[in-house]
């Protein structure tokens, strides 16, 4: 009787031992920002945006005023493009894919595949992009980028048209 006593008591004590191991085991890590940066970015549209689409011709500038990257020596970027689109005020939501170069405050570059898609939420226009770095600083390195945008003011999109909106934007690379 003792004996089966000692080996149920060091059966516990094993499986309470085991159990703390799971428990306090760490969970595999996020990967760590290499780069994070804040700025703003600003969309102007030609001719200006109505609801019946034509096209357009979108130019977008965006600038980081804030960044931090883990070897300390970026501090800004900024990125532009101009396109040409079939676009009105009531289909800025389709999703996309494109080639995004951004110039550093170093003086490099990095140049990345991107897919966005977009949503309107709360009065604002959400798009959210993601890709890969494939030339440049950060080469192989992923990349969120998020901008927010005021909606489309309905009553300009049924009269003289939306010529632009600006907006804040955040950037992630790991």
């Amino acid at each position: 009787m003792a004996t089966s006593r000692k080996r149920f008591a060091a059966l516990a004590a094993g499986a309470v031992l085991a159990a703390s191991a799971l428990v306090t085991a760490p969970a595999e890590a996020a990967p760590a920002a290499l780069l994070q940066c804040q700025g703003r970015e600003s969309t102007s549209y030609d001719p200006p945006l109505l609801f019946q689409p034509r096209e357009v011709e979108i130019t977008i500038e965006g600038r980081f005023d804030s960044c931090v990257d883990a070897a300390g020596e970026v501090t800004g970027g900024a990125y532009g493009e101009a396109f040409t689109l079939h676009a009105g005020c009531n289909n800025l939501l389709d999703g996309f894919r494109d080639r995004r170069t951004f110039t550093w405050s170093t003086g490099e570059s990095s140049v990345a595949d991107i897919a966005g898609s977009t949503t309107a939420v709360a009065g604002q226009v959400v798009t959210t992009l993601t890709g890969t770095v494939v030339d440049g600083r950060y080469e192989g390195r992923s990349l969120i980028q998020v901008i927010t945008l005021p909606q489309p003011d309905l009553l300009l999109c049924l009269t003289t048209g939306l010529r632009g909106a600006t907006g804040v934007t955040t950037l992630t690379l790991t």
